[in-house]
C-alpha cells in the first residue's frame, strides 16, 4: 500500500495566536488545504464557521496535513504530543509556537527523525504585523525552515536565530507588545491627570506610537538618533527624559525582560 499523500497545514489549538495564523493563511491561500484541531467543540465550530475550514481530531490532522502547527499553551503541550506520537513520521514537519518549549523536548516525545521548528510569534500577527522568530531542531533542514518561514510570513515578518536565543527573543518580541501597551496605558493616564479627555489622550498616544514605530522602521536611524532629534536642549522632552532616568526606567525594563526570560526558561521545563 502506498504512503498517504499529505499536503497543507493543520493548526492545532485555536487560541489567539492559533487563530491569527489560521486567519492569515486562509486569507493568503484559501481554506482548502487547512484543517483545525481544537478541543473545545464550541470554539472549533466558531473557527470552522468563520474561516470555512474543516475541524478534525489529531489523528485526522496527521493523516491529512504534512505541516502540523502546534499553537497550544506550553503547559498543555504534553497531551497533544502524546496523542500525535503514534501518527507522525519523518515526512511531517512540526512547527511549534509554544513559548519556552524546546525542540529537543518535542523531538523526544515524537518518533525519531521528525523535523521540528520552534517559533516565537507575537500578537500583532492578528493584524498581519507580527514578528515571528524561528529556530531549527535537530532534524529540520533548510527547506523545512524555508517552509515554516513561508507560513509565518502570512502574518508579518520573520527572522531566524539559533535556538539558544529563543528565550531572550520571547522576552523581547514575544512579550514586547504588552510592554508597549503598558507604557501607552501609563501615558494615557498621565494625560488624563493633566486635563486631557481620556478618549483624546488615547487617540494622541496611539497615533504617536504608530508614527514613532514607522519612523524607526523606515528612517534608517536608530532609536538614540531619533530621540536626540526631538530633544531640544532645555526643552520639554529633555525634562521628561531626565525624569525617566531619575526613576531608572531603563533598569526597570531590563529587570522586566530578565523576568520574562526566566519564565520562558521555566515554561520549557518538564512541568511548565
Amino acid at each position: 500500500m502506498s504512503a498517504p499523500v499529505r499536503r497543507g497545514l493543520a493548526v492545532i489549538g485555536g487560541g489567539r495566536i492559533g487563530e491569527a495564523l489560521l486567519a492569515g493563511l486562509v486569507r493568503r491561500s484559501g481554506p482548502a488545504d487547512v484543517v483545525v484541531c481544537e478541543r473545545s467543540e464550541e470554539r472549533a465550530a466558531e473557527l470552522a464557521d468563520r474561516y470555512g475550514v474543516e475541524v478534525v481530531d489529531l489523528a485526522g490532522a496527521a493523516s491529512r496535513a504534512r505541516v502540523l502547527l502546534l499553537a497550544v499553551k506550553p503547559q498543555d503541550i504534553a497531551t497533544p504530543l502524546g496523542l500525535l506520537a503514534g501518527h507522525v513520521d519523518a515526512d511531517h514537519l512540526v512547527v511549534s509556537v509554544a513559548a519556552g518549549v524546546t525542540t529537543a523536548r518535542i523531538e523526544a516525545a515524537l518518533p525519531p527523525g521528525v523535523p521540528v521548528v520552534r517559533v516565537m510569534p507575537n500578537t500583532p500577527a492578528l493584524v498581519e504585523e507580527g514578528m515571528s522568530v524561528l529556530s531549527a531542531g535537530a532534524h529540520a533542514s533548510e527547506a523545512d525552515l524555508d517552509e515554516a518561514e513561508g507560513l509565518l510570513s502570512a502574518v508579518g515578518q520573520v527572522r531566524r536565530v539559533p535556538e539558544a536565543q529563543q528565550d531572550a527573543v520571547t522576552a523581547l518580541s514575544g512579550s514586547g507588545p504588552a510592554y508597549f501597551f503598558y507604557l501607552v496605558e501609563a501615558m494615557v493616564d498621565a494625560g488624563v491627570a493633566l486635563g486631557v479627555p481620556r478618549e483624546l489622550a488615547g487617540d494622541l498616544m496611539v497615533q504617536t506610537a504608530l508614527g514613532a514605530a514607522v519612523m524607526m522602521r523606515d528612517s534608517g536611524q536608530d532609536p538614540v538618533a531619533l530621540r536626540a532629534a526631538v530633544s531640544s536642549p532645555n526643552g520639554t522632552t529633555v525634562a521628561a527624559i531626565e525624569e525617566l532616568d531619575r526613576h531608572d526606567v531603563r533598569g526597570a525594563m531590563a529587570a522586566a525582560m530578565a523576568a520574562a526570560h526566566a519564565r520562558s526558561v521555566e515554561l520549557g521545563g518538564p512541568q511548565g
